[in-house]
């Protein structure tokens, strides 16, 4: 049990650091997709004149806000998920099924992230059609943004997703060897009741 909390309490730190960063980046991907959405609206219905850029910009802040968010989601246990056949087993076994569900959805992250990986690769070859970085003061003109940068999103929002998935696996595990474990908390949950 020492050695899960000797590693449980560094790790959880690290994700609590690591998902508070990503929060703060999605918010700021939420907003900057949110003006430029309404510049095009206004460029192209009050102007009369779109943008070429606005819709991939949009596009690709869309995708760092999710990979962003989604491990926090994660660890919060903000995703969809069906507890009823877990409910009715006895704890100890709903335990088990539990860390098994986790291990499962482990590999299938893992997989996820390698995949992920092969595509950034191949958006090495490929640029962007619309979003350009204006460089003209470094004499490098108007530069075409590899697509390799907004495929990025899908490796780095599953690696976070595997780091929160540890933490909940070696959680389940403590909890599975002493129920009354006192277990790091994340201090940033935030919990809404609906009712």
């Amino acid at each position: 049990m020492a050695v899960i909390l000797g590693v449980l309490k560094p790790l959880g730190r690290l994700v609590t650091v690591l998902l508070r960063a990503g929060r703060t980046f999605a918010w700021i991907a939420m907003g900057l997709m949110v003006l430029i959405i309404m510049l095009q609206v206004f460029f192209r219905y009050v102007l009369g004149n779109a943008l070429a850029w606005p819709d991939e910009g949009a596009r690709f802040l869309m995708l760092w806000m999710t990979a962003l968010i989604a491990p926090t989601a994660y660890r919060w246990g903000g995703f969809v998920s069906i507890d009823m056949v877990k409910d009715l087993l006895p704890p100890r076994i709903g335990a088990v099924l539990g860390l098994l569900l986790l291990l499962v959805s482990l590999i299938v992250l893992v997989y996820g992230f390698r995949l992920g990986l092969n595509h950034v690769n191949s958006g090495w070859l490929f640029a962007s059609s619309s979003l350009k970085l204006p460089l003209e003061f470094l004499g490098l003109g108007l530069v075409r943004i590899k697509l390799a940068w907004m495929y990025m999103s899908l490796p780095v929002g599953l690696f976070l997703m595997i780091l929160v998935n540890i933490e909940l696996c070696l959680k389940s595990i403590a909890h599975l060897i002493d129920p009354d474990a006192d277990l790091p908390e994340d201090h940033d949950r935030v919990i809404v009741a609906v009712e």
